[in-house]
């Protein structure tokens, strides 16, 4: 009776460990992929993020696995799709796909306001946006928010007609501009200030937009809450650690803060409409 008794309870313990586990908020994944918008090529990207990504993987107990598009349309489609668990995305993008596949906002750059930015070869003859009317401008992707939808939006309330061409990436419109292959283009200052000296000096910023909420660090809903914390406070941290500093610093970042879903009220009073379904 004994042997039948301790059995039981045996046979008991390790069917209550097999439903714990079966919970997954019980249990935190062993590893998130982290897709960051493909604002430059995805060699560029994976130096700058990956270094990231190990070291709030070391502080959060969190291993994250860097991933990215080949262009922003991919990049949507995968966001639509849910294949990242955790995404830093623009906050147009995080507005569009809050509301399904239902990412939730937990971060973002710090003291930061987003803007678009139009630039134009350092010799150009423009000095003003409104000589751009009738021109060819290069923008990154239909919905890149900053480089794109806040220069289109802007210059279509000042009545400035323009010819657009997508070229895939910010590296790839800056390029095209400084080549004379269009008469300007749009990004963002970041992305500009990052560029390659030889390639920024061919340039000059002619004109930005007014500042927005920046991009999100968002999570899938499938990620549990208490890894989504871990998260959160690995990255408020980040910038209190010299190296994590100096890595912040490499992307153009002062640090990193918690964001909450409403710091993108300012993006929906936009109304802007491209991505719905």
């Amino acid at each position: 009776m004994a042997r039948y008794i301790a059995f039981a309870l045996a046979f008991l313990f390790a069917l209550g460990s097999l439903r714990a586990d079966a919970d997954p908020r019980k249990s935190a994944p062993s590893s998130l992929t982290f897709g960051v918008v493909p604002q430059q090529s995805a060699g560029e990207l994976a130096s700058a993020w990956s270094p990231i990504l190990d070291f709030l993987g070391k502080k959060s107990g969190v291993t994250l696995r860097f991933a990215t598009a080949k262009d922003i349309p991919t990049f949507e489609r995968r966001l639509a799709d849910g294949e990242y668990d955790i995404a830093y995305m623009n906050p147009y993008h995080y507005t569009v796909f809050h509301r399904a596949p239902g990412y939730r906002a937990f971060a973002r750059e710090k003291d930061k306001k987003l803007k678009g930015i139009i630039v134009v070869r350092k010799d150009s003859p423009y000095t003003d946006i409104t000589h751009l009317r009738d021109g060819f401008i290069a923008f990154p992707g239909p919905a890149a928010f900053a480089a794109t939808l806040l220069p289109q939006a802007e210059l279509e309330r000042m009545r400035i007609p323009v010819n657009t061409k997508y070229v895939s990436s910010h590296d790839s419109v800056y390029l095209s501009v400084a080549r004379g292959l269009f008469a300007a283009g749009g990004g963002i200052p970041r992305t500009f200030e990052n560029l390659d000296p030889a390639l920024r000096d061919q340039l000059r910023v002619l004109w930005s937009t007014p500042g927005y909420t920046p991009h999100a660090v968002a999570a899938h809903p499938r990620v549990p809450g208490e890894t989504v914390e871990r998260l959160r406070a690995a990255m408020a941290e980040m910038a209190d650690a010299p190296q994590g500093a100096a890595l912040l610093e490499a992307i153009g970042f002062r640090g990193l803060v918690p964001a909450l879903d409403t710091d993108y009220d300012d993006i929906r009073r936009l109304g802007i409409k491209l991505l719905d379904r």
